[in-house]
């Protein structure tokens, strides 16, 4: 889970000298706000970690702006600013945002497409409103524009320009990793009013959104989350299914997945309850299990 950010820090030396500073600055920010994130890029070679802590710093920031902003409104300029910035249309010295100086760096250096980071922009809008997911196939196309995303650039950025194959992989294994995250995250976003449990499952359930809002959950709010479980279970083993396919230099893009079952596995213990359980994972069984998996070559 992150926590939501107050304000957007920048510094006017990150388009001149302050490169170094923008990437340290990144680095912080996925330390404090994307843990899990911050210790899998520990096991890629230190010479990637920067543009992967740009990475990650981006989607971070994007995925915060509804914490940042004062209404939807605010969110969307918010989010066309950072489309400007990506395009080259924003106004003023972009580089002075540490966050897109260090992106922009990560884009050029590694030659990385801009659209991938547009479509993660255009999917975080979602979150600047209240409406619950529609289905579960938007559930999945939104995990996939936004945490498959950034396993697959990721691996672009580990494989040095040549193809890191994997992308069915990187598909499945962002599902996986955006549901486990969501279900992590309910009761925080229930307090804010946000649902991204499909309204297909919910109906199916007898689940209404005043059930989830107002904490009273029930028993068709845990048969719904199962069936969350299940599905990215599915999408894990369909990673793992094509897990042959992924280069070995970008494999340290998929590192976060080994987390997955762990923390889905914490969710089916004794007393879990959807909207209050808080799930988190001792640290040290956090490290052990990517180192584990980076020592297997996951």
């Amino acid at each position: 889970m992150t926590r939501p950010e107050t304000r957007t820090e920048t510094n006017p030396e990150a388009g001149h000298d302050g490169l170094a500073f923008a990437f340290r600055h990144c680095e912080e920010l996925v330390r404090e706000g994307d843990p899990d994130r911050y210790f899998a890029a520990l096991f890629a070679p230190a010479a990637f970690r920067p543009h992967l802590f740009a990475l990650a710093a981006f989607s971070l920031t994007i995925a915060r702006i509804r914490e940042a902003a004062s209404n939807p409104m605010a969110g969307e300029i918010r989010l066309q600013w950072w489309r400007d910035a990506l395009q080259g249309e924003a106004r003023g010295d972009v580089r002075a945002n540490p966050v897109a100086a260090a992106l922009e760096d990560a884009i050029v250096t590694r030659r990385l497409g801009r659209q991938p980071f547009v479509d993660l922009i255009d999917a975080r809008v979602f979150d600047l409103y209240d409406d619950p997911m529609p289905r579960v196939n938007d559930l999945e196309g939104y995990c996939g524009e936004t945490a498959s995303a950034l396993i697959r650039l990721s691996g672009l950025v580990l494989a040095e320009g040549a193809e890191p194959g994997g992308a069915a992989a990187a598909g499945h294994a962002g599902v996986a990793y955006g549901i486990t995250g969501l279900l992590r995250a309910l009761p925080w976003h229930a307090r804010q009013g946000q649902i991204y449990l499909p309204g297909d499952l919910l109906r199916q359930n007898g689940v209404t959104r005043e059930d989830i809002v107002s904490g009273r959950g029930g028993p068709g709010l845990v048969r719904t989350c199962a069936e969350l479980r299940a599905l990215a279970r599915r999408h894990l083993a369909a990673c793992e299914a094509a897990r042959a396919t992924i280069a070995p230099a970008a494999r340290p893009a998929f590192l976060p997945t080994a987390l997955v079952e762990p923390y889905l596995a914490a969710m089916e213990r004794p007393g879990y309850d959807p909207l209050n359980s808080v799930i988190e994972i001792a640290r040290w069984r956090r490290l052990w299990r990517l180192w584990r998996a980076a020592r297997m070559g996951r």
